[in-house]
C-alpha cells in the first residue's frame, strides 16, 4: 500500500516547523515502512521547492505562494495540482482537520482526516473566539473526506457535536515509537520539574507557574525549566514566560528557566535527567509529549480534563488533577518529588501501559485496516 500524508509540518532540518502532530506523523510513516509500504509526505508552506527521499520516506517540500487576493482559495487549489500530478502511484491521502487544509481541493485518490484538533475544537476548549472562515474551511473539509478518523475518543466525540457530523469516525490513538525512548536510571538525581512543548497559556504553563510558587517555599532545592518556544499571550499580548514570571515570588524566579527550542533528537535528554515532567494541558487530543514522558519512565503530572483518561491511569501512570486547582496541584508535585518509591513505580507503570495498549505492531494494524476499508469502499 502507498500512503501520502499533506502536512505543515514535519521533524526534519529542511522543514519550517514541527509540533505534536509532525511527531506522529513521522512515527506513523517510519512504522509503515518498516512493514514494507510506501509513505509519500506533501509538506506545504515551505521556503522553497524540495524533493528527496530519505529512509525510504519520499518528501516533496511544497513552497508557500503569496496572492494579491484570494490566497486562502488560490494556494489550496495550487497543492491540489501539485498533489494530483504526483498521485498516480498513491492508494489513499491523508490530511489534518487543523484550519480545514484540504476545504477546495479536490483529489485524484481517496482523502480522508485525521482529527489531531481543529482550530474550531481548541476555541471550544480554551473558551476563546475563533474566526468564522477557520469553522467554515474546517466544516467543509470534514464534509468532503471520504473518511474521517481521530487520535482520541473525547476529540472525535467533540468535533462530530461542534460540525454536528453525521459520519462515523474511527477512533485509532498516536503510535509511539518504544525502541526510541530509553530510560535512564539516573533519573532520579535530578531535582527539577519539567515542561516541555510551546509556552502557552492553553499548556497550562501559567497555573504550573503558579503550583511552583507554593512548592519553591516548602522545597528548597526545586527548579522549573519550560523547555519549547516562548509564545505571544493571545488574550493579553505578553509573552507567555512573563505571565508565568508574575505569578512567582522574586525570591523564588531564579529557580526557573526558560530554554528555548532544541533539535528533536535532544528533548529526550532532558526529559530522562528530570525528576518530574509535568503537563498540565487544557486542551489536547491525544499529545505525543504525554506519550514521549510516559515511554521515559518519567513521573508524571497531567491534567484530567476529556483525553487524560485514555491515556493516563490516575494514581498508577503518574497523577492527574484538574490545572486550577492550585493545592491539589502543589500536592501531586510535592508527593513525586519526595515520595521516589511512588515516582519510580509510576514511571515503570507508565511504559508498561503503553506496551500493553499502544504497541507499535496495534497501531499500525489499526490504521492499516482503516486505510484498507477506505480503498476498497
Amino acid at each position: 500500500m502507498h500512503i501520502a500524508f499533506l502536512t505543515s509540518e514535519y521533524p526534519h532540518p529542511a522543514v519550517r516547523h514541527s509540533a505534536g502532530i509532525g511527531t506522529s506523523i513521522k512515527n506513523l510513516a517510519t512504522a509503515l515502512v518498516e512493514e514494507g509500504h510506501q509513505v509519500t509526505l506533501f509538506i506545504y508552506g515551505q521556503k522553497k521547492h524540495l524533493t528527496f527521499v530519505e529512509h525510504q520516506i519520499n518528501f516533496h517540500l511544497i513552497k508557500q505562494k503569496e496572492y494579491k487576493l484570494g490566497g486562502f482559495y488560490f494556494y489550496r487549489k495550487y497543492v491540489q495540482k501539485f498533489i494530483n500530478a504526483h498521485s498516480a502511484q498513491i492508494d489513499v491521502l491523508e490530511a489534518p482537520d487543523w484550519t480545514g487544509i484540504t476545504a477546495f481541493m479536490n483529489f485524484k485518490k481517496p482523502l480522508v482526516i485525521r482529527l489531531h484538533g481543529s482550530d474550531t475544537y481548541f476555541c471550544h476548549l480554551e473558551n476563546r473566539p475563533q474566526k468564522k472562515k477557520n469553522y467554515l474551511f474546517e466544516k467543509w473539509a470534514l464534509k468532503r473526506a471520504k473518511a474521517i478518523t481521530s487520535v482520541s475518543v473525547f476529540t472525535a466525540q467533540k468535533t462530530q457535536e461542534l460540525f454536528r457530523l453525521k459520519k462515523q469516525i474511527t477512533v485509532i490513538h498516536n503510535i509511539i515509537l518504544l525502541e526510541n525512548f530509553i530510560p535512564l536510571a539516573s533519573i532520579a538525581e535530578s531535582r527539577y520539574i519539567l515542561n516541555f512543548g510551546s509556552v502557552i497559556r492553553k499548556k497550562g504553563v501559567i497555573a504550573l507557574g503558579k503550583a511552583f510558587n507554593n512548592l519553591a517555599g516548602n522545597l528548597p532545592d526545586v527548579e522549573l525549566k519550560y523547555l519549547g518556544k516562548d509564545i505571544r499571550d493571545a488574550l493579553t499580548g505578553t509573552m507567555t514566560s512573563t505571565l508565568i514570571l508574575n505569578e512567582i515570588d522574586p525570591c523564588f524566579q531564579k529557580r526557573v528557566s526558560f530554554i528555548e527550542q532544541v533539535p528533536y533528537d535532544e528533548v529526550n535528554q532532558y526529559i530522562n535527567k528530570a525528576a518530574v515532567v509535568c503537563l498540565p494541558s487544557y486542551a489536547e487530543a491525544f499529545p505525543m509529549t504525554w506519550l514521549e514522558a510516559m515511554a521515559l519512565e518519567k513521573p508524571l503530572v497531567t491534567s484530567n480534563i476529556g483525553w487524560a483518561n485514555e491515556i493516563m491511569i490516575d494514581g498508577t501512570t503518574g497523577s492527574t488533577m484538574q490545572p486550577d486547582d492550585s493545592e491539589l496541584f502543589f500536592q501531586a508535585l510535592k508527593k513525586m518529588l519526595t515520595d521516589k518509591e511512588f515516582a519510580m513505580q509510576c514511571g515503570k507503570n507508565a511504559r508498561m501501559h503503553l506496551e500493553s495498549n499502544f504497541s507499535k505492531k496495534q497501531i499500525v494494524n489499526q490504521n492499516l485496516s482503516f486505510y484498507k476499508s477506505v480503498i476498497n469502499d
